[in-house]
């Protein structure tokens, strides 16, 4: 077995040379950040807040013994910064509300900007094999003199633009991954803030501000 390994890895290096094989660990790497972050997703609870949006349309109508039993049903990991507002209203639950909500999303972000990093550098390490091995090839050519074959110059040059193709080849699919993932966690923070906001500035309480008021009622009537 390790010897079969040990001749993969000679047969990567002629082929391609080191950074082919510099590029397909750093693709196993990709792969398994992602892996990663998929199942983070799933664990977290990310994109799944049925009960969470039961939790906040509850505390919306000031029912918030619904709401208690909604949040203990809910796996989401915002429930512990909707507990936090649901603690009071003013400006310093809201940021410790808000501080806690970005502190998951660091969490659940953590990662990115390996796979934006990967996505960057793959082409350029491509192109940098491709230029070493286009400089080998020509070298073969000036050592060969006047008996040129122009099948060694072929050769060359499809090895060397091999390391180009394996640059792409990683980093267009980390770049998909990357985008997907990132539009996820835009979602999840436009319904964070909404579901925040909700809770510290629920319906009920606004149409009970902008109710008439006794004394307006008096002034109406007066005038």
């Amino acid at each position: 077995m390790l010897n079969n390994l040990l001749e993969s890895v000679k047969s990567v290096l002629d082929t391609g040379g080191p950074v082919v094989l510099l590029l397909i660990a750093i693709s196993i790497l990709t792969v398994t950040i992602i892996l990663y972050k998929i199942w983070q997703f799933q664990a977290s609870g990310v994109g799944s807040h049925s009960r969470l949006k039961e939790a906040v349309a509850a505390l919306d109508a000031r029912d918030k013994a619904t709401a208690l039993m909604k949040l203990e049903q809910s796996k989401s990991y915002l429930v512990p910064a909707i507990r936090i507002a649901m603690s009071g209203d003013d400006a310093r639950i809201s940021d410790r509300a808000d501080a806690e909500a970005e502190d998951c999303f660091a969490r659940l972000e953590r990662g990115f900007s390996t796979l934006d990093l990967i996505a960057q550098i793959a082409p350029l390490l491509g192109l940098f094999g491709t230029v070493l091995g286009m400089i080998e090839a020509f070298q073969k050519l000036q050592t060969a003199g006047s008996s040129v074959d122009p099948s060694l110059l072929a050769g060359g040059i499809w090895v060397a633009l091999l390391t180009t193709a394996t640059g792409l080849a990683v980093a267009m699919p980390t770049s998909l991954a990357l985008s997907w993932l990132e539009a996820r966690m835009l979602r999840e923070r436009v319904f964070a803030n909404s579901a925040l906001r909700t809770v510290f500035a629920p319906k009920t309480a606004l149409e009970v501000s902008k109710a008439p008021s006794n004394y307006d009622l008096v002034s109406v009537h007066g005038a």
